[in-house]
């Protein structure tokens, strides 16, 4: 019988983020498929209104680390702590949400207690009794599915993949886990933190629109002229009002090392496409790219795609958009920046 561990670290207001809730949902139904068991295991500075907010998950056991030590995303700290939590459990499967800080620390949990790790997990099933694993390949280019006989699997589910879980909200005390802290864990000290002001945030992941920018908006336009500052107005006033994320084309980000124009918020951080990111929000937008294919990979889980080209014979306008704009988009978007400020 497998043991499931459901392993999550609590946001600064001590909430589970929606990536999550939804590796518990995860975890729900793979427990319920195996006819296993469930444990809750959470870390971070206060763990109380996570573990209330899951308390009817059906979850035999809810662990926890807490404390200042375990506030912000630290190697040392965090690794001490999920290590903690797997030993205290006994799973054999640990489920978690793919952020940054779950990422950071995974591979070393596994080192530690002898297990596996696989990332960009997608689905878990379960055949014949076991559990199968849907995880990408190659930049999320080719998918396959897989089991291991090697425990603890520790899986890392990617955000947008599975429903969040969604129950009443109850009371519960968890196990709290001792983790000493020692001088060698506090080797690397959190100073701080720092993060751009709200209306200055281009990469939203919970955005309901991706915009997509791509280095059309820096080159030549009807009048023979560049005009990069518009362009830059225009997108962020546009980002400003719709609350949009913004991605880019590699071609337009990578213009800034080749000493050409290019949009001064606009980095590598932003790339969408097959060397670049592949988000999942239910909209995306794209203005000033062809819709090439290394490009438009990046786009596979958008659930609805529009673009704004001039060219009609785009690769946007090959099958790779729902609806095509064939428009000026320095017109287009501006139109549609009045339109929302006047809403």
């Amino acid at each position: 019988m497998e043991n499931i561990l459901f392993l999550a670290h609590s946001e600064a207001d001590g909430t589970l983020s929606t990536a999550a809730l939804e590796a518990l949902g995860a975890a729900v139904e793979l427990k319920q498929a195996l006819n296993g068991t469930l444990a809750v295991a959470l870390y971070g500075a206060q763990i109380q209104s996570a573990a209330d907010s899951i308390s009817a998950c059906g979850a035999q056991r809810f662990l926890a680390v807490c404390g200042e030590e375990f506030a912000t995303a630290r190697h040392a700290t965090d690794a001490a702590a999920c290590e903690a939590l797997v030993r205290a459990s006994g799973a054999t499967i640990i489920i978690a949400a793919a952020s940054s800080r779950n990422s950071r620390v995974m591979g070393a949990l596994a080192h530690r207690v002898r297990g596996c790790v696989d990332t960009h997990v997608t689905d878990v099933t379960a055949s014949s009794g076991a559990p199968v694993v849907t995880r990408w390949f190659y930049r999320q280019r080719i998918e396959g599915s897989l089991t291991r006989t090697q425990r603890p699997w520790i899986l890392l589910l990617d955000p947008g993949v599975c429903s969040a879980w969604q129950g009443t909200p109850g009371s519960i005390t968890p196990e709290l886990i001792d983790v000493p802290i020692s001088d060698s864990l506090r080797r690397t000290s959190v100073r701080g933190t720092v993060t751009p002001p709200a209306d200055q945030q281009t990469i939203r992941p919970d955005a309901k629109l991706l915009f997509v920018a791509g280095a059309g908006w820096t080159k030549k336009q009807k009048d023979g002229q560049t005009h990069v500052p518009e362009a830059e107005a225009i997108i962020l006033d546009f980002l400003r009002n719709s609350k949009a994320s913004l991605g880019g084309s590699k071609s337009l980000v990578d213009l800034s090392g080749e000493n050409q124009s290019t949009l001064r918020f606009m980095s590598h951080l932003n790339q969408v496409g097959q060397t670049g990111a592949t988000p999942r929000h239910p909209k995306g937008l794209s203005a000033c790219c062809h819709g090439e294919e290394p490009h438009t990979v990046g786009w596979r889980f958008i659930g609805e795609r529009r673009a704004i080209n001039l060219d009609p014979n785009c690769g946007w306008a090959r099958g790779k958009a729902d609806v095509l704009y064939v428009a000026d988009a320095f017109e287009v978007m501006s139109k549609v920046n009045a339109l929302l400020a006047a809403m």
